[in-house]
């Protein structure tokens, strides 16, 4: 593989071309990554608008008719709705655990299994999200560990 770099005050947007025979998984991963980096959600806070970077949330969560994003430390009200979320970052590290989740993968710090066949994620911040048994095998093949009892 090669990586060329054109760093030019002449270039006035980052543009990314990858010129390959086929795409292995390895560059599809690539490719959900340089998505992911360049792709960010509108959300407000305090009456004011915020472009938050997919690469920054942890989750989205549905509570009373209104979606938010959290980031490390941070909460903002997003006006997607979670399907709409869904739709748009399904070939990204987010994953569906539960009817008002959708967890970025990225920040799972670890799991373990609850009762009825309930898992809890800790995330990279501390905060704990529950997978609902539903949406269990769905994350583990997110995870490439589907049909494996492998420990995250």
């Amino acid at each position: 593989m090669k990586l060329l770099i054109d760093q030019s005050p002449d270039n006035e947007e980052v543009e990314i071309t990858i010129k390959c025979g086929m795409i292995d998984p390895g560059l599809e991963k690539l490719i959900e990554q340089i998505r992911l980096y360049s792709f960010s959600i509108t959300a407000k806070k305090e009456g004011r608008t915020y472009p938050i970077s997919l690469s920054d949330i942890y989750y989205f969560e549905s509570i009373d008719n209104r979606t938010f994003l959290y980031a490390e430390h941070e909460v903002y009200e997003c006006g997607l709705r979670l399907y709409e979320l869904e739709q748009q970052l399904t070939k990204t590290d987010f994953a569906r655990v539960s009817k008002s989740c959708i967890l970025n993968v990225r920040m799972l710090k670890s799991v373990r299994a609850l009762l009825n066949g309930k898992m809890e994620a800790e995330l990279e911040n501390g905060e704990k999200v529950i997978i609902n048994r539903h949406y269990v095998e769905k994350l583990k093949r997110k995870l490439g560990l589907a049909g494996g009892e492998k420990d995250v």
